[in-house]
């Protein structure tokens, strides 16, 4: 029996690997179950057995592979006890059983790298594409229904019901629960398909480096997961824009640290100390986006990529090459049309051109009725107006965008802006 001291340190023990492993372990037991519904249920049966084993016996040597087992067992005593109403779950558990091994006998490594599997699956070009996004972002990656209703304008009611349908049919069309062999891909992966599971381990990425909100600037850990499934669809698939996302994500991370104060406090990318920005990573992301232009065509993941490297190889903020990245905005927006794009090319062009040519193009922007409710168009206007020195302007437009804004820290740092004033 462990003392009270040590069985609260196996409390926090067990808080960290929930937030760190649990979506990795969801993602096995669906390997090992089947069914998304069952798996859930283990997933929190297995937690459930921890808190009450753990304080008691001690942390086990792989947590991980424990908890893929206790729930797999809890799983499948479920089934037995509810085959007294349906004698067909008597046999998938006996089935279940029987196959699956014992997984806390395995290694990590023998474990395969289920998340990835689940994401290609939730991907399958047989559900629609908002169902797709919306099934990764709560399977893969555990937010909240509410969090993905948010990211999708929508009521956590409707989202819930277009999750539900989307389990639903995985399970009715026998979906296979698998990433393709990289043999199979030209034919089985269809353009769609690919770009919906790139979409899907962006988005996983900015919830981490940036959280659409609360109290903290940046989950690391989701960040970290979204750039191991980038390396390893890389491997899978040495695609232009399968690269290019990827080094899109490192040059993006490799400014993390640089990014908050000690306190959590957001920097922005002028007021940065740039040597403490990872050097190591932007060699890595220069290096990939220099490969996937090799390779071609390229597409919106790997313009962004140039652009960040841009960045990300002047020695201060006076040096950036405004030019050559107004230049790949242009490409960008032939690749891809939007007024988010729009809105970037807009501060790049203040940044060449003067704050009157940007705000010019920002206002446009917004009276054909575009990103009126979007917070980043308003600060960004706000700045403008600031550097223009038409402070009562500005003062007007930091009031708007903080009005919108849902993240602390940003809405922390247009109050800052506007005190300022």
């Amino acid at each position: 029996m462990l003392d009270e001291l040590t069985a609260k340190s196996v409390e926090a023990t067990l808080d960290t690997i929930y937030r760190t492993e649990s979506r990795r372990v969801l993602a096995t037991l669906i390997r090992l179950l089947g069914d998304f519904d069952l798996a859930e249920d283990a997933l929190h049966d297995a937690f459930r057995a921890a808190t009450e084993q753990w304080p008691r016996d001690g942390i086990p040597a792989n947590p991980r592979a424990w908890l893929v087992s206790a729930g797999r067992f809890k799983a499948i005593d479920t089934l037995r006890r509810r085959a007294r109403f349906d004698a067909s779950l008597a046999d998938l558990a006996a089935r279940l059983d029987h196959d699956a091994g014992d997984p806390a006998q395995q290694t990590p490594e023998d474990l395969a790298d289920d998340r990835l599997r689940l994401i290609f699956t939730c991907c399958h070009p047989a559900l629609a594409p908002d169902a797709r996004v919306a099934l990764t972002l709560r399977e893969v990656c555990g937010l909240t229904t509410e969090a993905i209703a948010h990211a999708f304008l929508t009521t956590p009611t409707t989202l819930a019901q277009r999750i539900v349908r989307a389990k639903a049919k995985i399970r009715e069309a026998r979906i296979p629960y698998e990433v393709p062999a990289q043999t199979e891909l030209p034919e089985r992966l269809l353009p769609d398909r690919l770009d919906a599971v790139l979409q899907v381990i962006y988005l996983v990425f900015n919830e981490g480096y940036s959280a659409s909100s609360g109290n903290e600037l940046t989950r690391p850990d989701l960040s970290a997961e979204a750039i191991r499934l980038g390396h390893l669809l890389v491997e899978l698939l040495p695609d232009a824009e399968v690269m290019g996302l990827l080094a899109l994500m490192l040059l993006h991370e490799a400014r993390r640290v640089a990014r908050t104060s000690p306190t959590g406090e957001l920097i922005p990318l002028e007021e940065q100390d740039r040597a403490q920005w990872q050097q190591a990573q932007i060699a890595e992301g220069i290096a990939i986006v220099q490969r996937a232009f090799a390779v071609g065509p390229v597409g919106r993941y790997t313009l962004q990529a140039a652009i960040a490297a841009v960045h990300a190889v002047a020695p201060d903020f006076a040096a950036t090459n405004w030019v050559e990245i107004v230049g790949l905005y242009d490409l960008l927006l032939q690749v891809t049309p939007s007024s988010i794009v729009d809105l970037n090319r807009a501060v790049a062009v203040a940044m060449r051109d003067g704050a009157a040519a940007g705000l010019a193009l920002i206002d446009a922007i917004l009276a054909r009725g575009d990103l009126t409710d979007y917070h980043l168009a308003h600060a960004a206007r706000a700045d403008l107006y600031r550097r223009l020195g038409q402070t009562a302007a500005a003062r007007t437009i930091y009031q708007q965008a903080i009005a919108l804004t849902e993240q602390g820290p940003e809405r922390r740092f247009l109050e800052r802006r506007l005190r300022e004033l």
